[in-house]
């Protein structure tokens, strides 16, 4: 694989990353945040499979623009549209003043980015990486009782 795939893939797989480490925090969660790292990966996950196939594209945050270009050599790209038009729409609504993401919009945002992530991995012909879903509090409690136990 191209240096230069690999580094948009690293960097996609960053915002992913950040964006579920947001998902997860107790205090203080960063729901704008989320919303834009999902669009980030999202975005960054297109153009590297634009640079695969030598698709040249312009600097634009627009994933419309970028779905454009990819169905151009796969039309399945067309089916993560209403999911662009939301994650385009997030990640520059909450970057400005006058409006906050609610922790319903970030958990759409990040479903909405795993969809674009898993297509992304497969026709690119990447292993699957498991989601980084939030887990539950009861998961987190009987974490934490059975880190105990182990101590003692």
């Amino acid at each position: 694989m191209n240096p230069v795939t690999r580094e948009w893939i690293k960097k996609a797989e960053g915002d992913f990353s950040i964006a579920c480490r947001e998902m997860r925090a107790r205090k203080a969660p960063n729901y704008d945040g989320v919303c834009f790292h999902a669009q980030q990966c999202a975005e960054k996950y297109l153009k590297a499979r634009l640079h695969t196939a030598g698709v040249r594209f312009s600097k634009t945050h627009d994933l419309g623009v970028l779905i454009d270009l990819a169905k151009k050599i796969e039309p399945e790209w067309e089916v993560v549209r209403p999911a662009a038009r939301m994650l385009t729409d997030f990640a520059v609504r909450f970057r400005y003043p006058g409006a906050f993401a609610t922790k319903t919009q970030a958990r759409e945002a990040v479903k909405a980015c795993e969809l674009f992530r898993e297509r992304a991995r497969m026709v690119l012909r990447l292993a699957a990486r498991p989601t980084k879903k939030p887990s539950s509090k009861k998961s987190r409690a009987k974490s934490v009782t059975t880190k105990r136990r182990k101590r003692s």
